[in-house]
């Protein structure tokens, strides 16, 4: 079974330094039907003004996942960390028992654009860690990148969940087919472009959740970027 999650019909804030869109529901924004997909809870495509960001403030037992499609976000944290995540970048946050930190859009003048996505860990009050890796040379030249694992396996980088995340970045024309596992279940979040996916059309900012299927079957009708969550 798919269905189709339409970008204009997610939940929308617009703070004036901030733009998101919410696929879930979060903060102001509150639907009973959309309350996450499986252990996915959050996917916020966030646009951030030139030197504004999120001030420091806490998180605790969730595995934060930020995927950079433009701009820069500087990211520092009370465990120390202090990173720059640049597009192509994912970074993992396992906030665990409690973490502080803040996101700051690095470019002074010009928007960052990304996804902050949030998945429900497996065990509680775990303690935190970070992981951050550039998979730009593999999302340019391979069809499919693994980028989050339960095991950090084919380079990617681990979570404390059944969890596994990829992105597929298809030129015109080209074709994907991806296989299921048994009694797993598929989010997919368009980044940009346009797609068959089996036979309905998705487009910039539309989602679609696959359940019960063994495969989907995807044709990009133009230049187009997905996230592929496979759950269990």
């Amino acid at each position: 079974m798919l269905t189709i999650r339409r970008s204009n019909d997610r939940g929308k804030a617009n703070h004036g330094w901030l733009n998101s869109s919410h696929s879930f529901s979060f903060a102001e924004y509150y639907d009973p039907k959309h309350m996450g997909f499986r252990k996915l809870r959050v996917i916020n495509e966030d646009r951030i003004a030139g030197g504004t960001g999120f001030g420091a403030h806490p998180h605790s037992n969730m595995e934060i996942i930020s995927y950079v499609v433009k701009g820069a976000l500087e990211h520092k944290d009370s465990m120390g960390t202090k990173a720059v995540i640049k597009p192509g970048e994912v970074q993992r946050m396992s906030a665990g028992s409690g973490v502080v930190h803040s996101e700051y859009n690095a470019e002074k003048n010009d928007e960052t654009h990304f996804f902050q996505i949030w998945i429900m860990p497996d065990k509680m009050n775990e303690e935190p860690g970070y992981g951050q890796k550039s998979f730009e040379n593999d999302l340019n030249t391979k069809k499919l990148v693994h980028v989050i694992s339960p095991d950090g396996k084919d380079g990617s980088i681990s979570i404390k969940q059944d969890a596994d995340m990829y992105i597929s970045r298809l030129k015109k024309g080209e074709e994907l087919d991806y296989k299921i596992s048994a009694g797993r279940g598929l989010w997919v979040q368009v980044v940009k472009g346009s797609l068959q996916a089996a036979d309905s059309e998705i487009n910039t900012g539309d989602a679609v959740s696959v359940q019960d299927e063994t495969d989907i079957h995807f044709k990009a009708h133009e230049d187009s970027e997905i996230l592929i969550f496979d759950l269990a």
